[in-house]
């Protein structure tokens, strides 16, 4: 007689459980996808943004513990935010901010200061202000992108940014370690943004993608958003830039 084996159920441990993840961005695209995917793996997410209905309506969408609608490029408003904030915090992902496009012989000085600097600015106010709200072992995660590393008409000063992040990011991680940063870079990713900015080139740009990435289908919020949570999860993770784009550099 043979005798029937019972299935075991083994059951995960969320590898946020307990910890609370700032997302700076948070009220739609890869910003408000990471703060859903840290909930299912137990955390607590605090969403920050401009618009306070997209704000609101994403708090409801993901059952964030709090909001707060404030422009993150105002070094003020960022420091009073995390003065603000009730008890430390484990996790800061900054999605907001990213590089412009223009031809460089159309940048006046102040143009070229201002976009060779806003991304890393940004980051630096945020770090400066997370730095003592963060505990050891957190993470400050930003974003970035694959695209501007090559260089082509109408990129103008966008590969110039592009490539000083990982530097910034590698350097601002010894300043400010235990507390580790790490960069994504992520190529075309298919966001409500990224329609915003195609228009009826969109569906056009999905298909060519499909077409000819390597992984044949388009990046969505949700790989980024896996990426950023497995980011948190390892804290053997720091100084380094991960590169999320379907293959999309090697292809165009």
């Amino acid at each position: 007689m043979t005798r029937g084996t019972t299935p075991v159920s083994i059951q995960r441990e969320p590898e946020l459980a307990g910890q609370t993840v700032v997302l700076i961005g948070g009220s739609a695209g890869i910003g408000l996808e990471t703060a859903r995917r840290a909930r299912t793996e137990g955390a607590e997410v605090i969403l920050t943004g401009r618009n306070p209905d997209k704000l609101e309506s994403a708090a409801a969408d993901v059952g964030a513990r709090h909001t707060a609608a404030f422009d993150a490029n105002d070094p003020a408003a960022l420091r009073t935010f995390f003065e603000g904030l009730p008890t430390p915090i484990d996790h800061v992902l900054v999605t907001a901010g990213g590089p412009r496009y223009a031809p460089l012989l159309e940048m006046d000085a102040d143009q070229v200061r201002r976009e060779l600097s806003d991304h890393m600015v940004l980051g630096l106010e945020v770090a400066r202000s997370a730095a003592n709200k963060t505990r050891p072992g957190g993470t400050l995660l930003f974003m970035g992108g694959t695209g501007g590393r090559r260089i082509g008409h109408g990129l103008g000063i966008a590969s110039a940014a592009t490539a000083a992040l990982p530097p910034f990011t590698a350097a601002l991680a010894l300043e400010l370690a235990p507390v580790r940063v790490n960069l994504i870079a992520a190529g075309f990713v298919d966001t409500p943004l990224s329609a915003s900015l195609l228009g009826d080139r969109l569906d056009e740009r999905r298909n060519e993608l499909r077409t000819k990435l390597p992984i044949g289908r388009v990046v969505g919020a949700a790989d980024v958003a896996a990426l950023a949570v497995h980011i948190m999860c390892n804290t053997a993770l720091t100084g380094a830039t991960y590169d999320i784009d379907g293959g999309q550099q090697f292809v165009f």
